[in-house]
C-alpha cells in the first residue's frame, strides 16, 4: 500500500495492518505523541474520507486503489 503524507507530501510504502504512526516514522514524518494508548489524542491524524484516528493504534486501512493520503496536523489540539 502506498501511503501519501500530508501536507508533507512524502510517500512511502506500507504494510496492512501496520501502525501508521511506525509509516510515519519510516518515511521521516513527524507526529506528536502523547500516550501512546490513543487517549490522549496527541497522535490524531485524518484519513482522506475525513475520518480522524490516533495513528498510534490504528493500522494502515486497505483501500481498494492501493494508496491512501493521511492528513497530518502542524499544531496538536491539545
Amino acid at each position: 500500500m502506498n501511503i501519501n503524507f500530508l501536507p508533507e507530501d512524502i510517500w512511502i510504502e506500507a504494510q496492512i495492518g501496520e501502525s501508521i504512526l511506525e509509516a510515519a516514522k519510516r518515511a521521516g514524518v513527524f507526529i506528536p505523541t502523547g500516550c501512546l494508548l490513543g487517549s490522549c489524542h496527541a497522535c490524531e491524524v485524518e484519513l482522506e474520507d475525513g475520518s480522524s484516528v490516533c495513528s498510534c493504534i490504528s493500522s494502515i486501512p486497505i483501500n481498494n486503489k492501493g494508496e491512501i493520503k493521511i492528513f497530518t496536523y502542524s499544531d496538536p489540539p491539545w
